[in-house]
This record gives structure tokens, C-alpha cells and sequence, in this order.
């Protein structure tokens, strides 16, 4: 009797970690609306910011063509550590355009002094490292965000 509550309670306790160690995950609608630019598509690039200021991982990548990468300049700093893309990519964004994805965000990160930022860069053109960055807390996420280069606004939704 004794073993079998033992072992009872190491599988409760082995659940209870288990769960915690999983991390909740919510999904985000991203609609992103471009300024009307004149050039070639941006490469946009979202990116979760930790509370010190330093890349922590890849949510997005808006143009497909990894030899436009390095253009990116910040992000391709941290990307180059392990060349590999956390997460979809899809195509680039021209000018006026408006695109719609999803955003995968862990929900550990909200409210507690993370950041979405979004950059852009266009071929022969300037590159804006923080073109959007919006706070992940409850209120950041509700509002429509304001561009600085290439895109107009972008607008976060929980799905």
C-alpha cells in the first residue's frame, strides 16, 4: 500500500511539472498596413524583445530570400548565431499593401516587460530597426500601433 502511494505521488508531482515546464501559448491576428513607399518590398521582421533590450526570438519573417537578410541589420546579428529562422516566413510587402498573420507568443511574456518589434528594411533604401514596437502587456496589444518607416500601423487582435 505504502508503494503504491508512493508512486501515486510521484506521478502527481511529475504532472505538476510536466504542466508548468509546457508553456501556454496564445495566438495573435497581426494586420500590418504599409505606407505608400516607393520601391522594391519591405522585409519586415517581428521580433520578441526580452526586458534588457536583447532579441530573444523570431515570431516572423516577411520575405522569404535569405540573401536579403543582412539588411535587417540588428536582428541579423542574432540570427547569424544559429542561422536558423524560429519561426514562418512569408513574402515581402510592398508599399501600400496590407498583410495579415499569425503570431504565436508565449503568455509568460505578457506584462512582464517584454516587447513585439517589427523592422524593416528595403532594398537601396534606409533601414528602420524599430520601424514598430509595440509593449506586450494587456493594454500594448489592444491598441493600434504607429509606424516610423515603411509600415503605416500595425494592428494586434487575440484570436
Amino acid at each position: 500500500m505504502k508503494k503504491y502511494i508512493k508512486y501515486t505521488v510521484l506521478v502527481l508531482v511529475l504532472g505538476l511539472f510536466a504542466n508548468q515546464a509546457i508553456a501556454q501559448t496564445s495566438k495573435y491576428k497581426c494586420m500590418l498596413q504599409m505606407s505608400n513607399y516607393v520601391g522594391e518590398g519591405a522585409y519586415i521582421v517581428v521580433s520578441l524583445i526580452n526586458p534588457k533590450g536583447q532579441y530573444e526570438k523570431t515570431l516572423y519573417v516577411m520575405g522569404d530570400d535569405k540573401k536579403w537578410y543582412k539588411d535587417i541589420k540588428e536582428w541579423y546579428k542574432f540570427y547569424n548565431k544559429k542561422k536558423k529562422v524560429d519561426a514562418k516566413t512569408g513574402a515581402s510587402v510592398a508599399g501600400g499593401d496590407r498583410s495579415v498573420t499569425v503570431l504565436e507568443i508565449d503568455d509568460s511574456k505578457l506584462n512582464a516587460g517584454y516587447k513585439i518589434r517589427f523592422e524593416s528594411a528595403v532594398e537601396n533604401q534606409k533601414y528602420h530597426v524599430t520601424d514598430v514596437e509595440i509593449p506586450l502587456t494587456t493594454e500594448g496589444l489592444a491598441e493600434k500601433a504607429e509606424g516610423k518607416g515603411y509600415i503605416r500601423f500595425v494592428k494586434l487582435s487575440k484570436m
